[in-house]
């Protein structure tokens, strides 16, 4: 007996030395790397051990080969920069994949660009067959129209190339839309038409529509267009659906983005995304901001919030509303009136009732709430019913209620979010993409202050996180990080108020660890790390660094998700 409880234990204990062996020894290692871990206590390493879909070690080759085993793969990266995968703070996926599929005006010159390529589909499609593009910018075309209404051009040239298709063509920012003769006539578009509440439908002098919809006016198109769709067949729709979201997973991982946090999905998406996920289907990681109405909302939200479906590719937490709209087209609520546009200030898009209601349900269902603001108004009004909610709730910790692009501030507001706990969900491409009009809208003295100030609110002791709002601008990070960095546009070198650049530092840690504080996940991405997942992007460039030029020549090499390689630049 004592001779066979003693092959037992020896048994056992060699059993047991296997497993702990197989657990210590890595699947991956990554040598010869320029690693930035974004983790304080260790920010710089040469190398990194992965098994499973986690970090073992970030730290030295020496020390990271301990865990080498004979089917580990090594990959020597031969100095080339690594750092945790680019987090989107803020973007639309679907709306990502949708503008690989339409005409995409992002980088139109003219009117006249537009028109031509809209001749072009005109061509092509059937009569009747809408004509769908997003992406063009009155305030960023190198001339202006002739006719036009505050920079808005006339329909007619547009409808001439396209008198027997409807025509939808979505502003950059999403809170305006072209439309052409045919469109408004089937949505029975006329000079007496009132405006929605909220809304401005662009009229000449004589009171006629030009075909410029601001902010809820869209909504008498879209409905029209949704109409059609609707009447299409189901399995064409959710083909589109699938397509719009390969097109997306794709477009991120070539540009190094391995997470995605989705600022507005309905039911339906939320529920093809969870399906997704879990048949292991997703190789982005998506953050998703349910966006209802309240009433439909307030008693339908059984089963969420959702987290960590599908090995941590989806999650659903957090719900997105809107005050007001963007500033390109006088959307943005501010406190003053424009100075391009006397006596208006904007529009509230939602009630702040809605607003309040929406607040309330978010603390009872335990939602993160997520409000888009960009005006000053806006702002003062989101973080006044924040503020009034939590007094309301003082049991209620750590929200993180953000507010979505934060884009023009009273100075008297910045001061707020970091006393409140609030996150500025910001989008740094917005600053220089914007900048040839803001001081015209704002006049220079409200654009100085308060109009794109991530250093100052980084300084308040605010969370402030980083983006692209894509569609809207092009959901690729290196350019988002050059405006981050220096405030300088592209093209021509302008610098917007460079006082409010952060470091290079600041800037990758507001497209990784905040943006991962900013869903409640640092805990398991935004750092390289033990224990967190193995998420990270291979860069051509030292983006910590590299010249101010050099940013803007880096190539994504390599995006990997989970300890996989997801895509590799040829």
């Amino acid at each position: 007996m004592n001779r066979l409880t003693l092959m037992a234990l020896l048994l056992l204990g060699a059993l047991f030395s296997c497993q702990t062996n197989t657990q210590d020894v890595a699947d991956t290692i990554l040598i010869n790397a320029n690693i930035y871990t974004v983790d304080e206590d260790n920010p710089t390493a040469e190398a990194l051990a992965i098994t499973g879909d986690r970090i073992l070690l970030a730290g030295t080759r020496e020390d990271v080969e301990a865990y080498q085993g004979d089917d580990t793969e090594v990959i020597d990266l031969e100095g080339q920069f690594v750092m945790p995968g680019f987090i989107e703070g803020h973007g639309h996926f679907q709306g990502v994949g949708r503008m690989a599929m339409n005409l995409n005006f992002l980088r139109t010159e003219s009117w006249d660009d537009i028109v031509a390529e809209v001749a072009k589909a005109a061509e092509q499609a059937e009569p009747g067959e809408w004509i769908i593009g997003r992406g063009w910018h009155q305030e960023k075309w190198k001339t202006t129209p002739d006719r036009n209404v505050l920079g808005y051009p006339y329909h007619d040239e547009l409808s001439a190339v396209s008198p027997l298709n409807p025509v939808l063509l979505r502003h950059a920012s999403g809170h305006a839309l072209f439309a052409n003769a045919k469109a408004m006539q089937m949505a029975g578009i006329t000079g007496e038409t009132p405006n929605p509440v909220g809304g401005e439908i662009v009229r000449d002098s004589r009171g006629n529509p030009i075909g410029v919809f601001e902010e809820n006016a869209e909504g008498l198109i879209d409905r029209v267009y949704n109409a059609s769709m609707m009447r299409r067949p189901a399995e064409a729709t959710r083909r589109d659906w699938l397509r719009a979201n390969r097109l997306a997973q794709n477009e991120c991982l070539r540009k190094g983005v391995t997470s995605f946090q989705d600022a507005g999905s309905s039911y339906s998406d939320i529920d093809r995304f969870n399906r997704l996920a879990e048949n292991d289907s997703l190789d982005v990681r998506l953050y998703v901001m349910l966006r209802r109405p309240y009433d439909e909302m307030k008693d339908n939200l059984d089963g969420l919030p959702i987290i960590g479906a599908g090995n941590n590719t989806f999650t659903c937490r957090a719900i997105k509303a809107a005050v007001d709209g963007a500033l390109g087209p006088y959307g943005a609520w501010l406190l003053e009136p424009y100075e391009d546009k006397a006596d208006f200030t904007g529009q509230n898009t939602t009630s702040l009732e809605e607003i309040a209601n929406i607040a309330e349900l978010s603390i009872e269902n335990d939602m993160q709430y997520c409000v888009h603001a960009i005006g000053d108004r806006a702002n003062r009004e989101v973080l006044d019913i924040f503020e009034q909610t939590f007094a309301e709730h003082p049991d209620q910790e750590n929200l993180r209620w953000r507010i979505e692009h934060s884009q023009h501030l009273h100075p008297n507001d910045i001061p707020r979010f970091a006393e409140m706990g609030v996150i500025a969900a910001m989008q740094a491409i917005h600053c220089t993409s914007d900048a040839p009009f803001v001081v015209k809208r704002l006049g220079e003295k409200r654009a100085r202050e308060g109009a794109y100030v991530w250093k100052t609110l980084l300084e308040s002791g605010a969370v402030v996180t980083n983006g692209t709002d894509a569609p809207v601008e092009d959901v690729d990070p290196i350019e988002s990080f050059y405006a981050t960095v220096t405030r300088k546009r592209i093209d021509n070198g302008f610098e917007f108020f460079p006082e409010q650049a952060l470091s290079r530092e600041e800037a990758i840690r507001t497209y990784t660890l905040a943006n991962a504080y900013g869903a409640f996940e640092e805990d398991i991405k935004g750092s390289l790390e033990p224990g967190k997942l193995a998420d990270l992007v291979v860069l051509s460039k030292d983006l910590v660094n590299c010249t101010e030029e050099e940013i803007l020549e880096t190539e994504v090499l390599k995006t990997m998700v989970g300890g996989e390689f997801k895509y590799e630049k040829e």
